[in-house]
């Protein structure tokens, strides 16, 4: 190849490089739940790809994306900088976007992402992905709660002594990949094995005994652990939603929903 080509060739892939390395994961709910599409080029119009006016989250990986409410980048816009985006309410844009494109590091006004945590199971642009097989799910709701009350004391005196009553595993949403050696699911989980119903017996010139029990907290799931098995090996996650018979996983087994 002559010298001015391959010079040529070389300068429109420097210039392309930028260009390719940016990337948009769209999410049909909020959190990055739901259906999900991968986006690495300019898309005046969502509508032919099936995603027209429904996504409810974004990750942006790279570069610097505006996103309009009308097809070919009509209507409401916003520009959103490399980061998580779990809700576009405060943008005004949820479920309306209908089409995409990037734009220079010099716009200003770009909505700043979500603050850490981040949700780290997104898809990868270009990642191959493998079906799991998922072996056990385990529902975990929030932290249990304390609730006290005085009863009137019985006329013997004697102490009420504290009885045990079943608790709830309380915890907060961490993920841990384990490699079927046994290792603890939860990063940072607050458990609890049951929970204590106690008795303070007031003093002698008092005319109550004190009870405090503890309770679940509201019953709502905080997130789910997963047990799944890929390639001989166990794994374990923590999803904020329940998964089905199988989980997508990429190649070392890390989730990818």
């Amino acid at each position: 190849m002559p010298r001015s080509l391959t010079r040529m060739a070389l300068m429109v892939l420097a210039m392309a490089s930028p260009l390719a390395a940016a990337q948009v994961t769209l999410y049909a709910q909020e959190s990055f739940r739901g259906r999900n599409y991968l986006i690495n080029w300019d898309t005046p119009n969502l509508d032919p790809y099936g995603f027209n006016d429904r996504t409810r989250s974004v990750i942006i990986d790279r570069g610097r994306w505006e996103f309009c409410a009308d097809a070919y980048f009509g209507g409401r816009c916003a520009v959103l900088a490399p980061g998580q985006y779990p809700s576009l309410y405060a943008m005004g844009l949820e479920g309306s976007i209908s089409s995409l494109r990037r734009v220079g590091g010099n716009v200003a006004g770009a909505y700043p992402p979500a603050p850490p945590p981040s949700y780290a199971y997104y898809p990868r642009y270009g990642e191959p992905t493998y079906q799991a097989d998922v072996i056990s799910v385990r529902e975990v709701v929030g932290a249990p709660e304390q609730r006290c009350w005085v009863e009137p004391r019985h006329a013997s005196g004697d102490q009420i002594a504290g009885a045990v009553i079943g608790g709830i595993l309380g915890g907060v949403l961490g993920h841990q990949i384990g490699g079927g050696r046994g290792r603890d699911v939860a990063t940072a989980v607050g458990a609890v094995g049951g929970a204590a119903v106690g008795s303070n017996v007031a003093g002698a010139h008092s005319g109550g005994v004190q009870k405090c029990q503890t309770v679940p907290g509201s019953g709502q799931p905080t997130y789910w652990d997963v047990v799944y098995r890929f390639r001989g090996r166990d794994y374990t996650a923590q999803l904020s939603f329940p998964p089905g018979p199988t989980i997508t996983v990429n190649g070392r087994g890390e989730p990818r929903v």
